[in-house]
């Protein structure tokens, strides 16, 4: 499975990564962390290139989180609440979420939006406090890109040492990245089955 994951990755190239992460960050289908893990599979193999990679997964990753802000910024409270409640089952959050979300980002500070693009769970919900809270465009872009820039340098390192271990692993390998697929698939639809709106 992994040698399919990463010939996909390598025949989509640069700009198969960019759609994979903008995706990932609107509606995270699969984590970044197997997008830009392989990605760096790709570069220790010298199908890719560190440097064009990282630019396009960390713009890629700005661009999807960006979605969100602006949906936080241009919808505001009254119109975004009656949608999170509409959809919220497909969304897995209620506006009690985002609300919370809201309440931590006031009380950490705009930091937070770079300092949580570490996090696997709260680095996308935080774009939406930010643009309900009319957050600089400018500033929410530079802490955005430079979280992404260093969370995904980290990722396609990791994927170059991992690649390492492919031949002499590749068993292990194949259970490694088919369980992680799985985990997000499982994880999504159990919450989606799993929800009820607290109201």
């Amino acid at each position: 499975m992994n040698e399919l994951i990463i010939r996909l990755i390598e025949q989509g190239g640069y700009w198969g990564i960019f759609a994979l992460m903008v995706i990932e960050n609107v509606f995270p289908p699969i984590p970044s962390e197997l997008i830009m893990g392989m990605g760096g599979v790709a570069v220790a193999r010298g199908t890719m290139s560190f440097w064009p990679l990282l630019l396009v997964g960390t713009v890629g990753s700005t661009l999807g989180n960006y979605v969100w802000f602006l949906a936080g910024h241009k919808l505001g409270y009254k119109r975004l609440e009656p949608l999170v409640t509409r959809w919220g089952r497909w969304l897995t959050l209620e506006w009690d979420d985002i609300e919370r979300a809201t309440a931590f980002f006031r009380r950490h500070g705009q930091w937070i939006v770079f300092a949580l693009r570490f996090s696997p769970f709260l680095r996308t919900i935080i774009s939406l406090p930010a643009g309900l809270t009319h957050m600089s465009h400018w500033r929410f872009l530079l802490f955005t890109f430079a979280g992404a820039a260093v969370w995904n340098a980290a990722l396609i390192r990791g994927g170059e040492w991992l690649a390492r271990y492919l031949k002499e692993s590749g068993v292990v390998m194949d259970w490694l990245i088919g369980g992680t697929i799985a985990a997000a698939l499982l994880a999504y639809i159990w919450r989606v089955i799993t929800w009820k709106p607290r109201g």
